[in-house]
């Protein structure tokens, strides 16, 4: 198999100091006690849907549709899933609401495709969303939680598109994990019987775990470290370390080549990696 470590792209340098100047701007914003961040994501999202209209309400000329769209740039005025959960820590979740509707919103929007800014825009909210998020956190366009604050993130992790990290019952992820396009890691599950009767397992990924395409890890599992769960596998117990797990549900197919064949390698950049 050919080696194909991630290249280096190169933006304008004025580009590049544009993204670092706002991107600095709303970091301090965040480390700041002052900070409203309803009021901060409410100004950044107006910003990015409606740049002309963030006065609309001040105007008679307003359409009727104008200030209901105005007023989703507010989180104070959206309601999200979790917050109907009976088990919400609202201590812990309602600082972290206004972040989490910005990074969804941020996505949505035309700039959350753009690779360069995007990861860095996220890796600063992660920052204050996450229990905990280790040096290095990478996160692509349309990356869904729950509670956030439940994420116990390790170093130099990548999670992919679409994915969801169901985080109810608390999810672990070990340094230099990734998680793929699509898959959904879930940390609750309803009783067969009765819906409303709901578990919370803490769901564990160690180290150097790869999560492929369209898997699904169900809660209370462990997934070993070094170990692999095959595209679109179900996996419903927890696995063992080195091994790879594949179909509905997975089971254990293949011990991992031997880590010799890996140091082979040289090191790379990390063209995404932190600043710092």
């Amino acid at each position: 198999m050919p080696f194909l470590p991630l290249r280096s792209v190169r933006i304008p340098s004025d580009t590049s100091n544009l993204y670092s100047e706002w991107l600095a701007w709303l970091s301090e914003e965040l480390e700041s006690e002052k900070c409203d961040r309803n009021e901060l994501c409410r100004l950044i999202l107006t910003d990015i849907y409606f740049p002309h209209l963030g006065d609309a309400h001040l105007r008679n000329d307003a359409t009727h549709f104008l200030p209901v769209a105005l007023a989703q740039m507010n989180p104070e005025n959206v309601t999200l899933e979790p917050e109907y959960y009976q088990d919400i820590d609202l201590e812990r979740y309602t600082p972290r609401k206004p972040l989490l509707w910005l990074w969804e919103m941020f996505d949505r929007s035309y700039l959350g495709e753009n690779v360069e800014l995007g990861i860095r825009f996220r890796r600063i909210l992660a920052h204050h969303v996450f229990g905990h998020c280790g040096a290095n956190f990478k996160a692509f366009p349309h990356v869904r939680l729950s509670f956030g604050y439940n994420l116990d993130i390790g170093d130099n992790v990548v999670i992919h598109r679409h994915v969801l990290l169901d985080d109810r019952g608390g999810i672990e992820i070990g340094d230099g994990s990734s998680v793929s396009d699509f898959a959904n890691v879930y940390s609750h599950t309803h009783d067969i019987a009765d819906g409303r009767i709901i578990e919370t397992p803490k769901t564990i990924i160690g180290r150097g775990v790869r999560i492929t395409y369209h898997a699904t890890i169900l809660a209370g599992t462990h997934v070993a470290d070094d170990s692999m769960v095959g595209a679109g596998a179900m996996l419903t117990k927890s696995t063992e370390p080195h091994y790879v797990y594949a179909g509905v549900p997975a089971k254990k197919v293949k011990k991992k080549p031997d880590k010799e064949l890996s140091k082979a390698a040289p090191p790379t950049l990390d063209a995404l990696a932190d600043e710092a």
